[in-house]
């Protein structure tokens, strides 16, 4: 079989460094590239041209459901396969919606991540246990038709805290990040949710993941 060559992307240097020891121990992967942020990893997708990208949803910049919908929209021939802290349907179900074949969790076994890129490399769906395709099939059809579109409704500071929200900043961090008090932000993300008739966390974080609501650069 052909050398699977990889591109890594998560913004912890540490948590980088861990899966390439893991990837290079077996002669069927070959890392060829790194990222810490969501902008430099479609640039090394790009100019590599990795067969799989190994990709983080939180990260700075620019988070991994908007890299799926940038890969995509480009045509670029990489497979991705998901590697998140999130055991959620509405993660996963996001994740594949915007083209990742696999998606695997943090805490789950070195083997099973392997697992996962040989299953995505033949063209299979990969989900880690307790995420079953069942679960996530069901979400996927149950959001089909409710599309969630923050539009002209969102004051500047909501969408900041809605991007933050996407990032996976708690609102005691948004608060800290932000230097506004934590009611403030209690209050701002209420909002948000009433002006979108959203009705619970997932909704929010689903609905974050699913915009590019980076600052612009």
């Amino acid at each position: 079989m052909n050398t699977l060559s990889l591109v890594l992307a998560d913004d912890h240097y540490v948590v980088r460094q861990g899966l390439r020891s893991l990837l290079e121990k077996d002669p069927f992967c070959e890392v060829i590239g790194e990222a810490g942020d969501g902008v430099e990893t479609l640039r090394k997708v790009t100019a590599l041209r990795p067969e799989m990208l190994i990709l983080d949803l939180m990260m700075p910049l620019m988070n991994g459901i908007e890299v799926l919908k940038r890969i995509k929209r480009a045509s670029l021939p990489t497979q991705v396969v998901v590697l998140s802290m999130y055991n959620t349907a509405a993660y996963a179900a996001e994740a594949l919606k915007q083209g990742a074949l696999g998606y695997v969790l943090k805490d789950a076994l070195g083997p099973d991540l392997l697992n996962a890129l040989r299953e995505v490399r033949a063209g299979r769906r990969y989900l880690s246990p307790p995420l079953s395709e069942s679960t996530v099939e069901f979400y996927l059809e149950k959001t089909a038709s409710t599309g969630i579109d923050p539009g002209e409704t969102l004051t500047a500071r909501e969408r900041e805290i809605l991007r933050l929200v996407g990032e996976g900043l708690k609102s005691k961090e948004i608060a800290a990040r932000l230097l506004i008090s934590l009611r403030t932000v209690e209050t701002h993300r209420s909002n948000i949710m009433r002006k979108l008739a959203i009705t619970s966390q997932a909704g929010l974080v689903r609905c974050a993941l699913e915009r590019d609501l980076s600052p612009l650069t």
